[in-house]
């Protein structure tokens, strides 16, 4: 037998953590790494917050799993935090941010199939999309990678350019239920939609009665300092998946919506054994406790604001590496002319410093949202040593 007891459907690097403290990671050989990529934007409260430990903790020790089959005092009372918080009137949990989207999928579809519109299937995505990693979400992104090998795909998917709101008009027809657009590109090179452009979705999905769902699974939950980022663009939302961050690093996501938006949710249309279990929702209050207030955001849009202008500056001193810096609050990219992940690599390997490869030639940005000046300090020390030493590669 030659393959290995985990798949081997992850190119896993030499990094072996066992234990986390604050924002670093501890190797199992000792080695300690900045953690800038909070296991892709879930650990936000970074690996040690008492908060969130002890409301696992005590919930462990009470109650774990019941299913769906019973009434949910835990689930209420997340949904209920979550609904106060947002626009949504209504809330379904699920395991993870590939669920939560496939949830939305199948709301903007029940929304017209649940009067007889059954013509109504088709979902307009965009270009350099990513929606995670069941059949559903990748026929929702165009991206050829993720395609191969899983053929065929499913149907009722169409292709606009992100960010081209003619683009994506010119796709609606008779069979049009709506669009899936994530606000912030987070795997396509953290890049943000204009307004202009989500502003013109919402517009267009009112004017052909279509349903606008937001895929915020990587940067949604105060990553750009507010709660949910569709709040920076002056939209609301019918629907929205959310994940990654909203369980701190226990498996959790979920499905917002407002009450039209839920139109053909009814029993027996959804479930999930495990969705909104109570060990969940413990994390998930606790999270909510600790990040939705306006004190939280406030850090969070105040330490990314610091965090661009220096690195704009830094970048200024590189200029034959670095092009640009995008994103928003404690979710930014850093665009190289040059191939980012040799460079990516070279600051894992040679100075203990996580970060997230994304498309685009960009290096993802996604500290813990506690970090203080300390770590900041800390990053611009080894972003600047690994600046200084690094040898761009000969290309073949």
């Amino acid at each position: 037998m030659t393959i290995t007891p985990l798949m081997p459907v992850y190119p896993r690097c030499g990094v072996r953590p066992v234990r986390g403290e604050h924002c670093h990671l501890i190797d199992e050989d000792g080695t300690r790494y900045l953690d800038f990529a909070s296991g892709i934007a879930v650990n936000l409260l970074g690996h040690s917050h008492e908060g969130l430990i002890s409301a696992i903790q005590e919930q462990a020790n009470t109650l774990m799993h019941v299913s769906n089959l019973y009434g949910s005092p835990q689930g209420e009372k997340l949904a209920q935090m979550l609904v106060d918080a947002t626009f949504a009137d209504t809330v379904f949990f699920t395991n993870s941010g590939a669920e939560a989207v496939e949830t939305a999928i199948k709301a903007v579809r029940a929304y017209h199939q649940s009067h007889g519109n059954d013509h109504k299937h088709e979902i307009i995505t965009f270009s350099n999309a990513f929606h995670g990693r069941t059949m559903a979400t990748i026929s929702a992104s165009n991206q050829t990678k993720m395609h191969h090998g899983f053929m065929p795909l499913l149907e009722g998917f169409k292709y606009a350019e992100f960010d081209d709101l003619e683009s994506a008009k010119a796709l609606i027809g008779p069979n049009t239920a709506g669009f899936l657009v994530e606000p912030i590109q987070g795997e396509g090179g953290i890049r943000p939609a204009s307004d202009a452009f989500l502003q013109g979705l919402r517009a267009l999905a009112d004017e052909h009665d279509l349903m606008l769902a937001l895929d915020e699974v990587q940067c949604g939950v105060a990553r750009t300092g507010t709660l949910y980022a569709y709040e920076q663009y002056g939209i609301e939302p019918d629907i929205l998946a959310t994940a990654k961050g909203i369980g701190g690093g226990f498996p959790l996501g979920a499905c917002l919506a407002t009450e039209k938006g839920a139109r053909g949710m009814t029993f027996g249309t959804h479930g999930s054994t495990y969705g909104g279990n109570p060990l969940a929702m413990a994390a998930g209050t606790a999270v909510m406790k600790a990040v939705a207030n306006d004190e939280f955001l406030a850090s969070v849009k105040d330490k990314g604001e610091r965090l661009r202008t220096r690195l704009e500056q830094f970048i200024g001193n590189y200029p034959d590496l670095f092009e640009l810096v995008r994103g928003k609050g404690l979710m930014l990219g850093i665009k190289m002319k040059v191939e980012s992940r040799p460079f990516f690599l070279h600051l894992r390997e040679n100075h203990d410093l996580l970060l997230v490869a994304a498309g685009d030639n960009t290096l993802r940005l996604l500290p813990p949202l506690v970090i203080g000046d300390a770590e900041i300090e800390e990053f611009f020390a080894k972003l600047s040593a690994g600046a200084a030493d690094y040898i761009v590669p000969e290309a073949a």
